[in-house]
């Protein structure tokens, strides 16, 4: 096992991953930006290094100050966490040639799945369903001929896309030739590669995920599915686990059938393969090879560290488990809390004032934040996770309006109000909600007052 982990995070999945080092009775190092000095993830490491100015191309994706970070430090394996470097090959390539340990799976895995055209044929060659569309990147003449072929509307996604960034729907030609050109740009300026494909675009599915993790040794289980239908902007606001729209058969079925494929594939670590689901038919649209944000629903109904998962198979160990030994049980619920004013959505960087997370049975709280903490205005908007769990999906709603109703975070403002919002809405209650329910939700909600 691994004496020292640097964390090459910050916020939050920093955190978690300390305290799960921290039970296994593995050293960590934090690494911070100098907007950061004071963040609760440099507070807690067992040691912390200040790798550049606030920027995020400065300090938390400069892969050579990271790098060095580890080796002044002795640390001999990175935990990439989510977002940042955490699906970036050549960073993968490098930790490895340093003579480190990357704590995910191979470069070569996460470059294929990285590239969304590989990955759809690659899938496809695994037995996976595909959304229909173009096996590559398209010039204005080709998108326009395999438009008139899948049949509008469209959608234009960036070939190393990811965040909804480089996503457009066209109704018909002309809106097509006009998004091919805005997608173009988006992904060059998100991701330094313009390219773009065509898929069919459904026009009322839901989000559903597959969690699997796997070894070195051809060992793959999943531990079933999350449902991430409520997304505004393609960002996830809140996500549930199991998903109200499948039944026992059709997880198993999708669950068997992609920890299958992704076994022949010989991947290693942990991974989501992401699906669009519509009258019963699953569509593959990405994998994620990382640990998810909303990893801890799966941890609440299987009762596995999914960290602790992660770093054991990068230490070389079997999983010690096969499918049969899985067990679900009760649901969970998981609310993104971000730094954002509720009636613009907008991200709203300033200094917590008061931080009371609720607490009590079945609530979970993620989250760096304390009274006197820096919001900075240079990282995701992403400030709490807010997990609840209990025996049914009802319970579980009753626990989580519970759990709303006690948080304060007073300062600057928060999504709090609108999660509020959606937990006692009478469709999602029932389960009726699909990838574009927010945005009409979100048309004619308004806000309460102060």
């Amino acid at each position: 096992m691994f004496d020292k982990i640097l964390i090459a995070n910050r916020g939050e999945i920093a955190l978690r991953v300390i305290r799960t080092c921290r039970e296994m009775g593995i050293q960590t190092v934090a690494v911070h930006s100098t907007a950061d000095t004071d963040a609760m993830h440099a507070r807690l490491a067992d040691a912390s290094v200040c790798i550049g100015p606030p920027a995020a191309s400065d300090s938390y994706l400069n892969k050579v100050a990271i790098l060095a970070a580890a080796e002044i430090t002795g640390a001999d394996a990175i935990h990439p966490g989510y977002g940042f470097l955490s699906e970036n090959a050549d960073f993968a390539e490098m930790v490895v040639e340093h003579g480190l340990t990357f704590i995910g799976p191979t470069p070569e895995h996460i470059r294929m799945m990285g590239d969304k055209v590989v990955a759809k044929a690659t899938m496809r060659q695994l037995g996976v369903p595909v959304v229909p569309g173009t096996e590559g990147q398209v010039d204005d003449e080709v998108a326009a001929r395999a438009a008139r072929e899948i049949g509008y509307p469209v959608l234009i996604k960036a070939v190393a896309g990811g965040g909804g960034r480089g996503m457009i729907v066209a109704q018909d030609e002309d809106e097509l030739l006009e998004g091919l050109q805005l997608a173009r740009r988006e992904a060059q300026a998100g991701f330094g590669d313009n390219r773009v494909y065509l898929e069919k675009y459904l026009r009322r599915p839901r989000h559903i995920e597959i969690q699997i993790l796997a070894d070195e040794y051809g060992h793959c289980i999943h531990l079933g599915e999350r449902d991430c239908s409520l997304q505004r902007r393609h960002q996830k606001l809140v996500e549930e686990a199991p998903s109200p729209a499948l039944d026992d058969a059709g997880r198993q079925a999708i669950g068997e059938r992609v920890s299958r494929a992704i076994g022949d594939l010989g991947y290693r670590g942990v991974g989501t393969v992401e699906f669009l689901y519509e009258e019963g038919e699953f569509y593959f649209i990405e994998m994620n090879t990382r640990l998810q944000v909303e990893h801890p629903v799966t941890e609440m109904i299987t009762g596995l560290d999914l960290v602790r998962a992660q770093i054991e198979v990068a230490a070389g160990r079997p999983l010690g488990m096969r499918q049969q030994d899985i067990r679900f049980t009760g649901h969970a619920i998981e609310c993104r809390i971000n730094a954002e004013d509720p009636r613009t959505l907008l991200p709203t960087p300033g200094t917590v004032q008061t931080y009371h997370a609720p607490g009590g049975p079945g609530v979970r709280v993620d989250s760096a934040l304390y009274a006197g903490a820096k919001v900075p205005p240079y990282y995701d908007s992403l400030i709490a996770k807010l997990i609840v769990h209990d025996r049914t999906r009802e319970d579980c709603l009753h626990r989580l309006q519970r759990a709303l109703a006690e948080y304060v975070i007073a300062g600057l403002p928060t999504g709090i109000p609108l999660l509020q919002a959606l937990a006692e809405d009478a469709d999602f209650a029932k389960g009726n909600y699909h990838t574009g329910w927010l945005t009409e939700f979100l048309a004619t909600w308004h806000p309460p007052a102060e």
